[in-house]
């Protein structure tokens, strides 16, 4: 599958937002409990420093069309973690479509970040809540050369209101 990330535009809202509100409703990965709509999306992105879009020729799914002619089977947003003295490390949220998990679309999503993060001046990558759960990501952070800060025990409530670890993650860029 040709898959190419680059940066949202209007025309991508409603894809995005759908994504978005699949992790949110999914309910373990995300920490959001509130769904965007319309409005709130667009605010949303419009506040990061950078939002991503992962668009595929041929991507399965309820998809639109996006302005590249292709379908939003991915995004990221990308913001500074803190401010200030600590305004040099940035955050970011990752959503692949569920119809197109599995397809190396994340890892994608991933690198372009990396590269958006330092040419936006961050010198550092952190992940503050990965659930511990959320294997796929842990493994795909590490092998990027992402390091484990530690464990914080019982950090996220999963939908169904259990309580689970959650793992903080950085990487220097």
């Amino acid at each position: 599958m040709d898959i190419r990330v680059r940066a949202y535009t209007e025309n991508d809202l409603p894809d995005m937002i759908r994504i978005w509100n699949e992790v949110v409703e999914e309910g373990i990965a995300f920490p959001q409990e509130d769904c965007l709509d319309e409005e709130t999306g667009r605010d949303f992105f419009a506040a990061q420093t950078y939002c991503g879009v992962a668009e595929a020729g041929s991507c399965s799914g309820s998809g639109t069309e996006s302005a590249g002619g292709g379908k939003i089977c991915g995004m990221y947003i990308l913001h500074p973690n803190n401010v200030g003295r600590c305004g040099h490390i940035a955050n970011a949220s990752y959503a692949v479509a569920r119809d197109a998990r599995g397809l190396h679309i994340g890892e994608k999503l991933v690198l372009d970040c990396l590269a958006e993060a330092k040419s936006h001046g961050f010198g550092i990558l952190q992940f503050n809540a990965v659930v511990a759960s959320n294997v796929h990501a842990r493994h795909l952070y590490e092998r990027l050369g992402f390091r484990q800060l530690g464990v914080i025990p019982g950090g996220f409530r999963v939908k169904d209101g259990r309580y689970e670890d959650i793992c903080p993650y950085y990487r220097s860029l």
